[in-house]
């Protein structure tokens, strides 16, 4: 994974994102890991190709908009 793809809500809140820009889960400081962002939780993530980035973003981001009542 090269660089990011997220969904902000009207705050500025991350509500969903996948990215490789920082460590995650006890890597050392300087390692990047491809990772996923969904509201406050940051979990690694394996990169395999970008259909499959797209894929699982949009099932996160209409999991999450349902959550907060925004589609049914």
């Amino acid at each position: 994974l090269d660089g990011q793809v997220s969904l902000h809500g009207p705050d500025g809140e991350r509500l969903v994102g996948f990215d490789n820009a920082h460590p995650v889960e006890r890597q050392k400081r300087g390692q990047a890991q491809d990772h996923r962002h969904r509201l406050r939780t940051i979990k690694g993530c394996d990169y395999r190709d970008a259909a499959t980035l797209l894929e699982d973003f949009w099932t996160m981001v209409d999991t999450v908009l349902r959550e907060r009542g925004v589609i049914p």
